[in-house]
């Protein structure tokens, strides 16, 4: 875990505890072994701190967040503590990332010197916390207020370069060197140089240096892009207190503040996230053992807005992508698009024009089938009906060689009955992606009947390498997420019949901390695409006449949302504005269908919308289609919009407690008449749960 080498008066103390060198306990306890040791050496006059790792530190042990843990002695405090009133001279040597609680040590020392490759950041607000082991103290003095605040309120890291640029590293050195000996030399010349320990205690914060609207600016920013986040103005305070209170002080402030809000809803609610995506990625069936199949190439079929945002996904990871349309004019259209997006990403200086054009040349376009001979990876991006997307999994099984993995960009279809028409059902899988592709995070990987573990293991590995989250699900109408969406859109739609208005709806999500209210994203998505997948379902919804009323009204009189420029608002481009005409065609809705108008409460809008949301989610746990609530809170904070510093549906209902939720839907059961016994029916699931007293956190389904 800790090995110490001598370079003759020098001391290398070397981190080995893979894979991240976690500061966890047992390493904190192993590495202030080893720096007392040092200090009490006569043989020693300096200490180099560095890693045998490929990363230098990635902070503190998040686990210990659960366990408590994270305040047994050592402590981190105390640990750095023993780096920054060390008797002898200590340099940081910064050979990869360097992240909380290992940005934080390093800060802590007299010098840091740092590989080229390296990057160094506090990503602490991520978790709703902000660096408590003083982070936002030594930040500011070293690198100075606005890149302190730019580092701190966003999370991300900044190049070695950046940071010596600030003086948060004092040199940075190539990655051709070996690093090893470039700090041991570095060392050698402070020491020769007879340089005096340096303390930040012993730095000033000028405030003038951002001027003195500097934290009003950022605070009016704080209020408009962070509403309902407290961990934001928490790490503006810390930070604002360096330029008022000494150094000892604002630590010890900011130890208490970080207690207190380890203690708070959304500490818990990003830690479960950051929990969540760790276990998504444990499958049942899929072990360590499990072979997959390389994919060196893909296809994509269908080059419209979702089949053009996959390929771009695929070429920034660099993997070559044939495109296949049915006409030229849809082809063209396609790669043209595609093109235009490297375009403007060279006027962004987002890349240069040589790796666009390489870009460009990654991609061929192709009308036949037989294109895909001998490409490892195809994925069917086409209209959503099931008769077009059989169609192409039949030319698919033609056409591509043994092995190859056949995808679908289903959203709702059952993949089951798609693997069917294929002569080799193991090798398809669902790969949901969500618009725009090329950036949305998520990826739902559908786990059908018969796709085998190594095709599993495979999407799952690449999820990762275009950088996507991947999460698993099982073969039901919809999936997760957009089975846990049907009902909150029906909600949402119901209630402007009953007297809310689009904007109350969309007010109450919003300030909930929705992306966005559910009118506004039916507008966005399309009126006329939620319709074709109502029509596919009629059977089914036919019992309520009430359903969906005013989105089928819309979507009759050629309303379509933004792209038609009207749904249930105005468009302007993407400004909307109200539209009395909605209210009067609920009005007429509501009184041919007898639906009493009455004033309804924010309350009311909140509750009926959640709930039910968050009653298919536990069916969907019940029935196996998710493995467990976390992954249903990662679809739904990583797809659609929800907060994550509430931690996803599942883990809100835990905090506001199950009971709540299932009285919540019994009471509208029974007030909501015949309307309310369709459609407010309590999962199973939840009764039990809130009978024996059980938290969905403890609720593990296995498939």
């Amino acid at each position: 875990m800790i090995n110490i080498q001598s370079f003759n008066n020098i001391a290398v103390i070397t981190m080995n505890s893979p894979p991240v060198n976690a500061l966890g306990l047992e390493l904190r306890t192993s590495l202030l072994k080893a720096l007392q040791q040092s200090y009490e050496s006569d043989a020693v006059d300096a200490v180099i701190i560095d890693s045998s790792l490929p990363l230098f530190c990635a902070g503190a042990d998040i686990e210990e967040l659960r366990t408590g843990d994270i305040w047994q002695t050592p402590d981190l405090h105390t640990l750095i503590d023993a780096v920054d009133n060390a008797p002898k001279l200590v340099i940081a040597a910064i050979n990869g990332i360097a992240m909380g609680g290992g940005l934080e040590l390093t800060m802590a020392c007299d010098y840091r010197i740092a590989r080229q490759a390296a990057k160094l950041g506090l990503p602490e607000i991520k978790l709703g916390l902000f660096p408590g082991a003083g982070g936002t103290q030594r930040l500011p003095r070293l690198a100075g207020l606005q890149v302190a605040t730019d580092m701190i309120l966003s999370g991300n890291p900044i190049t070695a370069a950046k940071a010596e640029s600030v003086g948060l590293v004092d040199r940075v050195v190539s990655d051709d060197v070996n690093f090893r000996q470039a700090a041991v030399a570095y060392c050698e010349e402070l020491l020769n140089n007879k340089v005096q320990r340096r303390h930040c205690s012993d730095i000033q914060v000028d405030p003038d240096e951002v001027g003195h609207d500097f934290f009003i600016k950022i605070r009016v920013e704080i209020a408009n892009n962070t509403v309902g986040q407290i961990a934001p103005e928490h790490c503006l305070t810390l930070i604002e207190s360096t330029t008022l209170l000494p150094f000892a002080e604002g630590l010890e402030q900011e130890k208490k503040d970080f207690i207190e809000i380890l203690k708070t809803p959304q500490a818990r609610a990003m830690t479960h996230l950051f929990f969540a995506e760790r276990e998504s990625q444990k499958i049942p069936g899929v072990e360590r053992e499990t072979a997959t199949r390389e994919i060196n190439s893909v296809a994509l079929i269908g080059a419209g807005t979702m089949g053009t945002g996959i390929t771009i996904a695929c070429l920034d990871a660099g993997l070559p992508v044939t495109l296949i349309e049915t006409t030229t004019e849809a082809l063209d259209r396609g790669l043209g698009n595609i093109s235009k997006h490297y375009d403007r990403s060279v006027e962004k200086a987002r890349i240069n024009e040589e790796q666009a054009e390489s870009l460009k040349a990654a991609v061929t376009g192709t009308l036949d089938f037989a294109g895909l001979a001998d490409t490892d990876l195809v994925i069917e991006a086409v209209f959503e009906e099931l008769e077009i997307k059989q169609m192409v999994f039949e030319q698919l099984d033609k056409h591509c060689k043994p092995g190859a993995i056949l995808a679908s960009n289903t959203s709702t279809l059952d993949l089951d009955v798609i693997a069917a028409i294929t002569s080799r059902p193991e090798d398809v899988i669902g790969l949901h992606f969500f618009s725009p592709a090329n950036i949305m995070r998520l990826l739902e990987i559908v786990r059908g009947q018969a796709t085998a573990p190594e095709v599993l293991k495979t999407a799952l590995q690449f999820g990762k390498r275009i950088r996507k989250l991947p999460v698993v699900v099982g073969v039901c109408f919809g999936f997760v997420g957009n089975r846990m969406f049907e009902p909150y859109f029906r909600e949402g739609s119901r209630l402007l019949l009953e007297g809310a208005s689009p904007e109350q709806v969309d007010r109450v999500l919003t300030e909930f901390g929705m992306a966005m209210g559910i009118v506004s994203v039916a507008d966005l998505a399309g009126i006329d695409v939620s319709y074709r997948i109502r029509e596919s379902r009629r059977q089914q919804i036919s019992q309520d006449p009430s359903y969906q009323a005013i989105q089928d009204k819309l979507f009759e009189l050629g309303r379509y949302g933004q792209k038609s420029g009207r749904g249930s608002y105005f468009y302007e481009g993407r400004e909307k504005t109200s539209d009395p005409e909605v209210v009067k065609l609920c009005e007429a809705l509501a009184s041919g269908l007898n639906i009493k108008r009455r004033d309804i409460s924010d309350q009311e809008i909140l509750e009926r919308c959640l709930y039910p949301l968050i009653n298919e989610g536990i069916q969907i746990l019940d029935e196996g289609i998710a493995y467990r609530p976390g992954d249903c809170d990662l679809i739904w904070v990583n797809g659609y919009g929800f907060p994550a510093w509430r931690g996803g549906p599942l883990h809100y209902a835990d905090e506001i407690g199950l009971k709540s939720v299932l009285a919540g839907m019994s009471k509208y059961a029974q007030q909501l008449g015949d309307y309310g016994k369709l459609w407010f029916k309590p999962a199973k699931l939840l009764e039990t749960l809130v009978r024996d007293g059980i938290k969905l956190s403890d609720y593990v389904t296995s498939r």
